[in-house]
């Protein structure tokens, strides 16, 4: 039984780009000559208008705006969405509050209205800063457009941004690997999001592959000493592809990775919410085309509905926080699932007897081994006794990194 729901972070999702990436798998589309700002925005705040029944009386933690772009709405449409949402919602104090932007999709004045509407963190979708590989991985900006933009950003009050960076890109040896992350160190930004190009399925890189991407070794030699570098400008890997300076980790992927609740507007947007009265977990789905989630503007968008069984809460629970370097205390499995420890021991004990993990009865925690196989580690908690898992991992919901 739950004795109080979880932490509540809000995610907004904005669909459009304005180019998409071969690589990208996120649900976001091109956008036309004209994005809908108004329109969207209503029927943003038509969805959460629609199930504040299922959060009445919890505060706001955090709030991340993804997409897609969401430095292509304007800082007006911004802050329409903000007025909006402050007259629904109980926001924390210190509510931390990301938007992602990608350099060249907003300029300075932009920046300055993002930071007056009540933005105070901000997530900069560089990549790379060789202007060759942003040409192989479809971007629309060069490495001078992502400098300026994140001194644009500095200028318009923002100290607290985030920098996407990936490695492993086609044709990218060890050394350019490790001049992406100086450049992007030189620039001193409060965290670092540092993931390897993955070919996912339904992207253009899945069907028409990339030449000479680089193999396991050469991959893992960049992870290493890319981690050596972060490591010794001070920066703390906290999660699997995530790295800050002391005090900047984002609270809102914190929640999701310590499996607490959050609710989702936007076309395609998930949610995961704690009824905490009724003993149970539910998650939903909203419609995935802007078109026809802006068609239903008004009704209900919900798609998909259900409920989170014991296997569904375990698995879940251990695949989001295992993701977390320095571990979590045992407690808070109960606290965020309603559910016993002993249900983990079998796979706990498992773990721990082939070093994958510690297990002190207070606190678990991946070993280095652990966390360098975390699929492996993941998996012994799929074989937990009736586990039904659901396919329903949200990559919309930016879960993985920012």
């Amino acid at each position: 039984m739950f004795s109080s729901n979880p932490p509540l972070g809000l995610y907004v999702h904005l669909p459009w780009c304005e180019r998409k990436c071969p690589y990208c798998d996120f649900n976001s589309y091109q956008a036309a000559a004209r994005i809908p700002e108004h329109e969207y925005v209503d029927a943003l705040l038509n969805d959460l208008e629609q199930d504040l029944p299922l959060i009445w009386g919890r505060g706001i933690d955090s709030i991340f705006i993804g997409g897609g772009t969401p430095s292509l709405f304007s800082a007006a449409a911004i802050e329409r969405l903000f007025s909006g949402l402050r007259a629904l919602l109980n926001f924390a104090p210190a509510i931390e509050v990301t938007l992602e932007s990608n350099p060249g999709s907003a300029d300075s004045e932009n920046y300055r209205g993002y930071r007056q509407a009540g933005i105070n963190r901000l997530s900069l979708g560089v990549q790379s800063f060789n202007d060759e590989k942003l040409k192989i991985l479809g971007r629309v900006h060069d490495a001078a457009q992502a400098q300026a933009a994140f001194a644009s950003a500095r200028a318009a009050g923002f100290d607290n941004i985030n920098l996407d960076l990936m490695f492993a890109l086609p044709a990218q040896t060890l050394d350019e690997a490790r001049a992406d992350l100086d450049q992007a160190l030189s620039l001193q930004p409060e965290h670092i999001s540092h993931y390897q190009l993955t070919i996912e399925p339904n992207t253009l890189f899945h069907s028409q592959p990339p030449a000479k991407l680089p193999d396991n070794d050469s991959c893992a030699e960049q992870q290493i000493e890319c981690q050596a570098l972060l490591a010794e400008r001070d920066y703390r890997q906290y999660e699997v592809s995530a790295w800050c300076r002391e005090g900047h980790e984002s609270r809102h992927n914190l929640n999701y990775w310590q499996f607490g609740d959050y609710l989702g507007i936007g076309a395609g947007a998930h949610s995961k919410i704690t009824l905490a009265a009724e003993n149970r977990v539910i998650r939903r789905v909203r419609q995935r085309q802007p078109r026809a989630y802006l068609a239903q503007a008004g009704r209900n968008s919900i798609v998909k509905q259900v409920e989170l069984d014991e296997g569904n809460l375990c698995f879940e629970f251990m695949l989001n926080a295992l993701r977390l370097k320095q571990g979590f205390a045992a407690s808070l499995f109960h606290e965020n699932t309603g559910l016993a420890l002993n249900l983990l021991l079998p796979a706990l004990e498992t773990a721990r007897d082939k070093g994958l993990l510690e297990f002190d009865g207070r606190k678990i925690r991946p070993t280095e081994l652990g966390f360098n196989h975390l699929n492996t580690l993941q998996a012994l908690f799929l074989e937990i006794e009736n586990a039904k898992i659901e396919p329903f991992f949200d990559s919309a919901n930016k879960i993985m990194h920012n």
